[in-house]
C-alpha cells in the first residue's frame, strides 16, 4: 500500500512555507523505484524528519529544488529539476537521507560570479558568466575560498565536469568557503541555475 501525505496549500505549518506564484510539487519515496511510502511537497521545508525515514527514490513534478541531507537546510546539497530519479545515486547522493528542502527561485536575466583565490574577496579573482566544467584550467586554482555572487543562482560542484559534493549559491557575498556549507574550500566546476518545468 502506498501510503501519501500532502502538505496543505495553505501555510498551516510554521514549520513550512507555501511558495508564491508557480506551484511546485516533488514526491519523495523511501524506496527505490518508487516503491514504498511517498511524501508530496510543495513547499519549502526546514525539517522533514517526520514525514518519512528515509529517501531511495524522487519525482520532481515541477519546479526547481534544492535537497538536503540534514534538517534546516545542511549537510551535502543536491540540485533536482524536474524528471524522475530512481535511486539516490541518480542524484548524486551519497546516503538515503533527505531531511529538509528548498525551492530554487526563478531567474530570468544574466549571470555572473566573482570568484576569489583567497578568503574576504582577496588574492587571485576571475569571473564567470557561463557554466565552467573545469575551474582549475580557467582561473588555475582548485581552491576558491571566496566568493560573490552579482547575478543568478549557481551551483559549485566539488570536481571537475559537476561531479561531486554541490554547493548552492544564492546572490550575495561569501567571505569564505564555509558560508556556502563547504568543509574545505575545493571547487572544480561551477554551473548556472536554469529553471525547467
Amino acid at each position: 500500500m502506498n501510503l501519501r501525505w500532502r502538505i496543505s496549500p495553505w501555510c498551516v505549518s510554521s514549520m513550512c512555507c507555501m511558495s508564491r506564484g508557480t506551484p511546485f510539487l516533488i514526491i519523495f519515496y523511501e524506496d527505490r523505484n518508487f516503491q514504498g511510502r511517498s511524501y508530496e511537497c510543495n513547499s519549502e521545508c526546514p525539517d522533514l524528519s517526520s514525514y518519512f525515514r528515509r529517501c531511495n527514490s524522487i519525482r520532481v513534478e515541477s519546479g526547481n529544488w534544492i535537497l538536503y541531507e540534514h534538517p534546516n537546510y545542511r549537510g551535502h546539497q543536491y540540485f533536482l529539476h524536474r524528471g524522475e530519479y530512481p535511486d539516490f545515486q541518480q542524484w548524486m547522493g551519497y546516503n538515503d537521507s533527505i531531511r529538509s528542502c528548498r525551492i530554487s527561485p526563478q531567474h530570468q536575466g544574466s549571470f555572473r560570479i566573482t570568484l576569489y583565490e583567497k578568503e574576504d574577496f582577496r588574492g587571485q579573482m576571475m569571473e564567470f558568466s557561463e557554466d565552467c566544467p573545469h575551474v582549475y584550467e580557467r582561473f588555475r586554482y582548485n581552491d576558491i575560498h571566496s566568493c560573490q555572487v552579482h547575478d543568478g543562482y549557481w551551483m559549485f560542484y566539488e570536481e571537475p565536469n559537476f561531479r561531486g559534493r554541490q554547493y548552492y549559491l544564492r546572490p550575495g557575498q561569501y567571505r569564505r568557503f564555509t558560508e556556502w556549507g563547504a568543509s574545505n574550500p575545493r571547487i572544480g566546476s561551477l554551473r548556472r541555475v536554469h529553471h525547467f518545468y
